[in-house]
């Protein structure tokens, strides 16, 4: 029932906001939206954001999804990156979270802001249970700040369900995912959890719970 009713939003999103985009970290969830966007020919096209400082484990994947499927990379101004390290150091974002959200403004927003040019609406995996501040999201709204119409139709899933549509359809995964990393994100940015933490533990770990986000996604759209 969960898979049909993800079938028919995509196809909808499709349809009625062409062209539509998915925006993909190659995470548990973006990896059961481009499977299901493949095996059923959705027109919906797909790209990533490389930030330059992604885990290994995360290109390899990459590398097996780019063998089945399309997949536009876009990076970071490699100007702004240079001028940041030049003033900065290579890891300042461990500084402060004012550095920290500014290299993630130079290595997410800023290209991701060129991947949605001329798009009419971009799909997210995100889901509400993987953090706090993604508790007043919906699944559909228009987000003025990229101008754009933005979905996230698995907001409501579970990690179980998730994981059964993976199992189920036997969808390549990160294997940091068996290694106790939830959210994967950049590398120095991403550590594995223990038992009990939260899911989003694991990412910028040295911050505050309520600020545990890169800029993509803080608004309701």
């Amino acid at each position: 029932m969960m898979e049909e009713k993800l079938r028919s939003t995509l196809e909808r999103i499709a349809k009625h906001h062409a062209p539509a985009c998915l925006a993909s970290s190659f995470g548990l969830e973006d990896m059961v939206l481009i499977d299901m966007i493949a095996r059923h020919g959705i027109a919906i096209s797909v790209f990533t954001l490389d930030t330059g400082r992604l885990p290994e484990e995360t290109y390899r994947l990459m590398q097996k999804v780019f063998g089945d499927t399309k997949i536009e990379v876009y990076f970071p101004n490699q100007d702004a990156v240079a001028e940041y390290v030049g003033e900065n150091g290579p890891n300042a974002f461990y500084d402060s979270v004012e550095l920290r959200k500014a290299c993630c403004r130079i290595r997410k927003v800023e290209p991701l802001r060129r991947a949605l040019a001329g798009k009419g609406a971009w799909i997210t995996g995100i889901r509400r249970q993987q953090s706090p501040t993604r508790g007043d999201l919906v699944e559909a709204a228009y987000d003025e700040e990229n101008g754009l119409h933005k979905f996230n139709p698995l907001l409501e899933w579970s990690e179980k369900e998730i994981w059964n549509y993976i199992r189920a359809h036997d969808v390549p995964y990160n294997a940091l995912h068996d290694k106790g990393y939830p959210s994967i994100g950049c590398a120095p940015c991403t550590r594995a959890i223990t038992k009990g933490e939260d899911i989003r533990a694991g990412r910028w770990w040295w911050e505050d719970t309520s600020a545990k986000e890169c800029g993509l996604h803080l608004k309701k759209a």
